[in-house]
């Protein structure tokens, strides 16, 4: 069993208990101030403040909550968001944090957009925006309608990453050597889809990143709100509401789109390889 072990201050402690949610609480032992039990996690916060995590998921959560002088920095990461919802684009971003950078947003609660609610993510992202050194690509619906007639989702993935970090590379003139994406298709897919294209070197390709790694976090939350925005604006646009993901929701929404606009209007804002296309 992975067992890992520090001190918090009260900040920390707070961060902790603060994401969990009240199920996942127990009663507390002798000298102990919190318990808090999942499937494959056990963290038990001492009265001493001496934080002890436990199980096969320790170490997704020790990355998320580590004291500050653990985290490595300067350190570059990636992320992308929209591969999976039949509208709207995807959105890729590559972000880096050095020590001044860590210090401009350390008050901010980064982790996993995904474990964050849009309304957070709308309120904290123009904050990174402004002060945290990125590249953000968005890859808009009809030229996404283009290129995957040529490429799987993987190849334009990997080819969208890679150019983000390219950008971010002019921008930083240096990156550092700590590059992290979080893994789609594993290192030798990758470098194959990149194959004949210039690319960046000695990548750490780790799943579940944006749990673990702090630059992967903002990437993620940077891009999710690119993704939100643009949203929005085909919300505002075509004066409907447009529905997030690929489930039978969405199936329903298209057919209303396409009696009211059109199948050529349709190739404007969604993916049309996906099954919901074909569904209509």
């Amino acid at each position: 069993m992975k067992t890992y072990t520090f001190n918090a201050d009260e900040k920390l402690i707070n961060e902790i208990t603060s994401y969990f949610h009240k199920e996942d609480f127990c009663e507390v032992g002798d000298y102990m101030l919190y318990k808090i039990s999942r499937k494959n996690l056990s963290i038990i916060i001492y009265t001493s403040n001496k934080v002890v995590i436990q199980g096969k998921d320790a170490d997704i959560y020790f990355e998320m909550f580590k004291p500050i002088d653990n985290i490595i920095l300067p350190q570059a990461g990636s992320d992308e968001v929209g591969t999976g919802d039949f509208f709207g684009p995807i959105c890729v971003c590559a972000a880096f944090i050095d020590e001044q950078t860590f210090d401009k947003i350390y008050d901010l609660n980064l982790t996993d957009s995904k474990q964050l609610n849009d309304e957070y993510i709308l309120k904290v992202a123009p904050t990174l925006i402004k002060k945290v050194k990125h590249s953000l690509l968005i890859l808009d619906n009809e030229k996404y309608n283009q290129v995957i007639k040529e490429n799987n989702m993987n190849v334009i993935k990997a080819k969208l990453h890679n150019q983000a970090y390219i950008n971010l590379q002019k921008k930083i003139k240096k990156l550092p050597e700590l590059i992290i994406i979080d893994d789609f298709c594993g290192e030798d897919k990758y470098y194959q889809y990149l194959k004949g294209e210039k690319s960046i070197k000695n990548i750490t390709f780790e799943t579940k990143a944006e749990s673990k790694y702090l630059s992967v976090a903002i990437a993620s939350m940077i891009s999710r709100y690119a993704f939100l925005t643009k949203m929005s604006e085909l919300s505002s646009k075509y004066r409907m509401t447009f529905p997030k993901g690929a489930s039978n929701l969405v199936d329903e929404f298209t057919k209303t789109f396409v009696e009211k606009y059109g199948t050529d209007e349709l190739k404007k804002v969604a993916k049309i390889n996906f099954k919901n296309a074909k569904r209509i």
